[in-house]
């Protein structure tokens, strides 16, 4: 058999938020360009990772200012003795505070 291309080992939520500690003030355009996902799935994975507490966002002028909180536990049991922190450090470096 042969194995499927296009499959990443990380989620579009993953990536969503690995983007955004790595820029803050990312536009949603760019944002989901840099995924490779619509600016819709991006709104919604925002949606999700705020309301999972693992995301923030402020206002600034016109545009969003996120803020990745690095303490919140990953989801899946399978990762879960890890935090979003360690996800951002391994793929990015430090974590910005």
């Amino acid at each position: 058999m042969e194995p499927r291309s296009g499959w990443t080992f990380l989620s579009n939520h993953a990536h969503v938020l690995i983007a955004l500690a790595a820029d803050p003030s990312m536009r949603l355009r760019d944002l989901a360009d840099r995924v490779g996902i619509t600016e819709r799935a991006v709104v919604q994975i925002i949606v999700d990772l705020e309301a999972a507490g693992a995301l923030a966002h402020e206002r600034d002028g016109r545009r969003n200012l996120y803020r990745v909180h690095g303490d919140v536990a990953l989801r899946h049991p399978v990762e879960a003795h890890r935090t979003v922190g360690d996800l951002v450090t391994a793929v990015i470096g430090e974590l910005r505070r």
